[in-house]
């Protein structure tokens, strides 16, 4: 289990990434994949109040609802749920206005009286940081969060709103939720140094790379590829990037585990938890398997040069 920064939160290594809730997932599938999520030992579900608004049928929310009906159905509180304001159509941005009423939409899509972990989705530059910080520390005076997070922000104002939060005697946050994976590690440069500062868990999302680090995709064309997010993942298919698979398989054949299971393992042991998601209840099995897998410090070595290759080679 991984304790999230100063909060007492103590997890199982690995958040399930509820985008695929109401989308690429319907409910009853949804059901499933979350049965097979606990059964396995996960606790920790990741959502936003935005899932799925992109769906031309969804309004936002989907995600939430089913969550909340899964744990009403299955009668349990005793996972830690993760979820976000600023991009949901009825509540964009972060004015306290919008944080307070996008956290009591949740709360009751959800059907639970606190959300565990809350995140800004995105930055706002349209509204002062202090007004935001506000807001989040409010909710947690009032009960309705029991601890705030921050996600897509920079290392600058991720410092920037943890300062707010000590002028104003406000809860800070406890984690960060970035882009972070083997085809992008930008987030090492000033990211990770001001999280390692602050104490801040690191919550990384697209751990898999849009399904490109799982190692089904060896084509740059996304043609007849089942996943909507082919196009993404195709991109990545350099020579470059076809080495982090083929570095990946290496390690990943070693510990007799999938690619996937590899790249889960590669961002544990750089002190992540990261999020990974899948469609169908099978896939979640070697999501549980990377969470648990111990690298030694040669095949991190193996892995972080195929994927300093890959990014000198997009410099270039």
């Amino acid at each position: 289990m991984t304790v999230l920064g100063s909060s007492d939160l103590d997890v199982f290594p690995l958040s399930f990434g509820g985008n695929v809730f109401g989308w690429t997932a319907d409910r009853d599938t949804s059901f499933a994949i979350l049965d097979a999520f606990v059964a396995e030992g996960g606790d920790f579900i990741d959502t936003a109040d935005a899932y799925s608004a992109w769906v031309p049928t969804n309004s936002g929310g989907e995600s939430e609802t089913i969550i909340g009906e899964w744990m009403a159905a299955r009668g349990r509180r005793d996972v830690v749920i993760a979820t976000k304001v600023s991009k949901h159509p009825e509540f964009p941005g972060l004015s306290a206005k919008n944080v307070r009423a996008g956290a009591e939409a949740s709360l009751r899509r959800l059907g639970v009286d606190t959300i565990d972990l809350y995140y800004a989705h995105a930055e706002d530059p349209e509204t002062p940081l202090e007004e935001t910080v506000a807001a989040f520390g409010a909710l947690v005076d009032d009960g309705l969060v029991r601890y705030p997070a921050i996600s897509n922000f920079s290392a600058e104002n991720t410092r920037e709103w943890v300062r707010i939060a000590r002028d104003l005697g406000v809860a800070e946050p406890v984690a960060v939720q970035p882009r972070y994976n083997l085809v992008d590690r930008r987030i090492e440069r000033d990211l990770i140094p001001a999280t390692d500062e602050l104490g801040l868990a690191v919550v990384p999302y697209s751990a898999l790379a849009s399904g490109f680090l799982t190692g089904k995709y060896r084509s740059t064309d996304p043609t007849g590829q089942p996943s909507p997010r082919a196009g993404t993942a195709a991109s990545y298919a350099t020579p470059e990037g076809l080495a982090i698979i083929a570095a990946l398989a290496d390690v990943a054949s070693a510990h007799e585990v999938g690619v996937a299971s590899a790249a889960l393992g590669w961002l544990r042991a750089k002190g992540t938890v990261p999020i990974a998601s899948g469609s169908r209840p099978e896939q979640v099995e070697a999501l549980m398997v990377g969470a648990r897998l111990e690298l030694s410090v040669e095949q991190i070595a193996q892995l972080d040069a195929a994927s300093d290759a890959f990014e000198a080679a997009r410099a270039a």
